[in-house]
């Protein structure tokens, strides 16, 4: 097979590749863990801070945003100057950042590191990837290692709340952030001496404007998004924002096809095998990450889980995950990566199908369970072979971009399913409970406890602890279970958002990748395919 890399010809023997690998998906987890292991605090900072619901959306969307927004950057800057040296001093950042979050005193802080923690995870996640694709050069091999970089996001889901709610279920918010200082630092010493560098033989200048056009159109469109339902979905500030994101987007699209150094190059969306793969993970993600969001406040508001129960009970999806990535990635080489991807999605519509169904009386053991299991499988399903066709579309000296691509898709749609589903549920639940807790004098129920109650069903952990008036005995019964009514009829409506997304992703992957795999893989595949072999381009 041909090669584009000097790094190629340079593979370390067997043992050091499989130990280079379980570093490079220790630095993932790291990455991944940090997305997930939040959401199990945000009640007990939502509490501590006197944070609204779309406050505790920006603990979430802070990371991402800033994660998503530099990832063509630092791709390009593993490229350029090597993506193993990249990849270090992103992990020495989170490490630095996450005792910022650590000492964070308020809300507005914590938001802060976490886009710090988000900006040095952007350096981390592009170079796991493009250093795999140039330590693997054989392609069953390569397809293996992609299967267990993707299963590892499962294993950070599995272990992120359970480990979270065991922190806080012994000390306060502040050690999710703490973890990550000897976590970081650990596998910052292990790459330094096991894993080798890489970058390619040929890059072009730095886009900077790219970049910026990139940062700017998708931070004000999720902006908007998360703070619609306090200004209004048709409102001056919301439309003005949404035109302004998009002006941004068309900026970037209209400015990449003309320079002559993009920081990314839209031409490769041309290709089928990357751009309909893309897209699959990005609706997959925006499915994920939006369920999480909401089961989130389903079992820690509606159940009144602890977190280290929260945790537990959601072992279910991760497992679901862990074990289906690699098996869905094997597959996928037998039988092809379009019939593999459709069914992915389709099993996840039909998981978060059932998940809109839930009602206050649901027993866990039974749809709730269910629809984890299928969520999760979805995902594991869609994502390890789309990432494969993705890479494999990519020459290596475009690994970290291609890599880039790859990870921007995830987060971009991981933060709009946070922003649009959390809104959706934000809503109902707010149009529905604020009536009733109007109705409740302020010397029943003080001003802050029925302000946080009209934002998140999460509130119920509060006002269950708190001391009841006789008077307010039988009412404090009924908001409750208002507000969990409220909160999964907004879950209902979210879901039936997720499932339209995924069957119309399913329906668009089905008609137009192409069903035969071709032979080959890598750069000859990248070549055939930017030449228009197969009809694919």
């Amino acid at each position: 097979m041909p090669t584009t890399s000097r790094h190629r010809a340079d593979a370390p023997p067997r043992s050091r590749r499989y130990l280079a690998l379980l570093v490079i998906c220790a630095a993932e987890l790291l990455v991944v863990l940090d997305n997930t292991v939040v959401n199990v605090a945000l009640p007990s900072m939502g509490l501590q801070l006197r944070a609204d619901i779309s406050g505790l959306q920006w603990v979430v969307d802070a990371y991402t945003l800033t994660f998503a927004g530099l990832l063509l950057a630092f791709g390009h800057l593993g490229d350029r100057y090597g993506r193993k040296r990249v990849m270090i001093f992103g992990l020495a950042g989170i490490a630095v950042m996450s005792v910022g979050g650590a000492l964070a005193a308020d809300l507005g802080q914590v938001v802060l590191a976490r886009a710090a923690m988000g900006v040095c995870a952007a350096a981390v996640f592009p170079a796991t990837l493009a250093l795999i694709i140039n330590i693997f050069t054989d392609a069953k091999e390569r397809a293996l290692a992609i299967a267990a970089w993707t299963a590892m996001a499962g294993f950070a889901i599995a272990i992120g709340p359970t480990a979270g709610g065991f922190l806080l279920e012994h000390f306060s918010w502040h050690s999710v952030f703490w973890i990550n200082v000897p976590v970081a630092l650990s596998v910052l010493i292990a790459a330094v001496w096991c894993v080798p560098e890489s970058r390619a033989e040929h890059v072009g200048k730095y886009d900077p404007l790219g970049i910026a056009l990139s940062l700017a159109g998708i931070t004000v469109l999720v902006w908007a998004i998360i703070e619609a339902p306090h200004n209004g979905w048709l409102s001056a500030t919301s439309v003005v924002a949404y035109v302004a994101g998009a002006v941004a987007l068309a900026g970037f699209v209209w400015w990449e096809l003309r320079t002559p150094s993009p920081v990314l190059d839209l031409n490769l969306f041309r290709n089928r095998r990357f751009s309909l793969p893309a897209l699959a993970i990005a609706v997959a993600y925006f499915s994920m990450f939006g369920f999480l969001f909401m089961i989130t406040q389903y079992f820690q508001g509606v159940m009144e889980l602890t977190p280290l129960q929260f945790g537990i009970h959601s072992l279910p999806f991760a497992v679901s995950i862990a074990i289906g990535a690699p098996m869905a990635t094997v597959i996928a080489q037998r039988i092809g990566t379009t019939a593999v991807i459709v069914f992915g999605l389709v099993v996840m519509s039909v998981g978060m199908f059932i998940a809109g169904q839930v009602k206050v009386e649901t027993p866990y053991l039974g749809p709730v369970v269910v629809s984890m299991v299928l969520m999760g499988l979805g995902l594991a399903i869609v994502q390890g072979p789309a990432t494969e066709s993705i890479m494999s579309s990519v020459s290596l000296d475009e690994a970290g971009a291609g890599s880039a691509v790859n990870d921007t898709t995830r987060e971009v749609g991981g933060t709009l399913g946070v922003a649009v589903l959390g809104s959706i549920v934000a809503s109902i639940y707010t149009a529905q409970v604020s009536p009733k807790i109007d109705a409740i004098p302020d010397a029943i129920m003080e001003p802050y406890q029925k302000a946080f109650a009209r934002e998140t069903v999460v509130s119920v952990i509060e006002i269950v602890k708190a001391p009841t008036n006789p008077i307010f005995a039988t009412q404090k019964a009924d908001l409750i279970y208002a507000m969990k009514a409220a909160s999964l009829e907004g879950f209902q409506l979210a879901s039936f958002v997720t499932v339209g997304a995924a069957l119309t992703c399913a329906i668009a992957v089905a008609l137009f990748l192409p069903w035969r795999r071709p032979e080959g893989s890598g750069v000859l595949l990248a070549w055939r395919d930017h030449t228009g072999a197969d009809g694919v381009s």
